[in-house]
């Protein structure tokens, strides 16, 4: 079954003979091929699969989740109600099946959102502005690298900021600098080849492999951090009018506190080996003069995508630790509103150990679907949504490789924003 909604964006469906009752709706799907593995898999245990693609709405992320709900209103008409409908996509699909559990509990049952930007619309680009401020500031003060007012030859972006950071790399004092901005972006200390090929996971000692690692994550792999936060942000600032990001009253110093202990270690290690003066740097990113926001662009994002702890289905988040795009950090905040908000009951989050973005096997987002259909059967977790469990669910798939799902805390989100914030802009 296939069609397009009122906007023109293309929805599509697929239904096994022997329907289970349980639809998976989501961002993308009428974009993907169906003999993907992972669908076939769903399909092959019965559930129904569809969903929309982000050809229209691209960063409307409001309408994206609107569409969320047209598209199943369709499928209802076509097939009849569900008993389960479950809001679940990857990547911005991610970010859009929360939205969708947040604004329509009344059309979804559950969601379960793999790797998405869940720091919000607003909070996910501050920290991007973050990142990238720090670098230019303190390895490219004198270049034309953009670093908000994105132009509109995207590519050409892309490739300057690349070219520059592989010249960094190629030195002590920019392997050290880049490491300080990947802290304070909160960027993971493990990333992917250029072309796309797993790397070991760094050892926590050993500030070498830590670099590499946060350097393959901002400018290695198919899809690099810096590559995002050209393309995405000339696409936001198109759409808001303006820039809804800033950085004033942001103490660097502090953020630089605050990361993982072993970045901050690798850090002043690198800084060492460089003879540079890291509290020197730190001064210099406080008295380089802020960018701020554009309020109606501000206001514009919120109205698109932010959090607000409103949760009335059970959720449950799939994130890899080692996600340079929807960075890991992201996850605690959204967990934080939710509890703030007395919703922690209904909220549970995993973590998998890999690099990438969104670089799950299909057993792993098997075990996922099945524990959050556990939760709709019973009305309780009972235990489904711990690593150990969704280890054992995943190794159980047809041809399923060991689960690496693990016990993991993510640190504390440094550019969280809940709406109505408009004061730090």
């Amino acid at each position: 079954m296939e069609g397009f909604l009122a906007d023109s964006t293309p929805y599509r469906f697929a239904v096994p003979s022997d329907w289970n009752g349980a639809v998976l709706v989501g961002l993308d799907f009428a974009a993907r091929q169906l003999d993907d593995p992972y669908i076939d898999r769903m399909l092959d245990r019965g559930f129904a699969m569809g969903g929309t693609t982000r050809t229209v709405t691209g960063w409307r992320l409001a309408a994206a989740a609107e569409n969320q709900v047209a598209a199943l209103q369709r499928f209802v008409a076509a097939f009849g109600a569900p008993r389960w409908a479950i809001a679940s996509g990857s990547s911005m699909g991610g970010m859009i099946s929360a939205l969708t559990a947040q604004e329509y509990p009344e059309s979804f049952d559950a969601a379960v959102p793999f790797c998405g930007g869940l720091g919000g619309a607003v909070g996910q680009w501050n920290q991007k502005l973050d990142t990238v401020f720090t670098l230019k500031t303190l390895l490219f003060p004198d270049s034309t690298l953009p670093v908000t007012d994105i132009p509109a030859d995207i590519e050409g972006a892309r490739q300057a900021w690349r070219s520059a950071l592989a010249r960094a790399q190629a030195t002590p004092e920019g392997r050290a600098r880049i490491a300080l901005a990947a802290a304070i972006g909160q960027l993971p200390s493990w990333g992917r080849t250029a072309n796309g090929t797993p790397t070991p996971m760094p050892d926590p000692g050993d500030p070498t492999a830590l670099q590499e690692g946060m350097y393959l994550a901002l400018s290695g792999g198919a899809l690099p951090y810096i590559g995002q936060a050209m393309g995405s942000r000339r696409t936001i600032e198109e759409l808001a009018g303006g820039n809804p990001s800033w950085n004033t009253g942001v103490d660097y110093a502090r953020q630089l506190a605050a990361a993982e202990p072993h970045q901050r270690s690798a850090v002043r290690d690198l800084y060492r080996r460089a003879g540079l003066d890291l509290r020197a740097d730190l001064r210099t990113l406080a008295g380089t003069s802020r960018i701020a926001a554009d309020p109606e662009a501000v206001e514009y994002l919120e109205r698109t995508g932010v959090f607000t702890g409103d949760l009335r289905i059970p959720v449950l988040t799939v994130n890899p630790i080692g996600d340079q795009i929807s960075t890991v950090a992201q996850q605690q905040a959204y967990e934080s509103v939710i509890r703030s908000s007395g919703n922690g009951a209904l909220l549970r989050q995993s973590y998998v150990r890999t690099a990438g973005h969104c670089t799950f096997s299909t057993g792993e987002r098997e075990a996922a679907i099945t524990a959050i259909m556990h939760r709709l059967r019973t009305g309780h977790w009972a235990g489904m949504a711990t690593p150990q469990r969704l280890n054992s669910l995943a190794e159980a798939a047809p041809g399923a490789e060991k689960g690496r799902y693990l016990p993991y805390r993510p640190a504390r989100f440094n550019r969280p924003y809940f709406g109505d914030q408009l004061s730090g802009s």
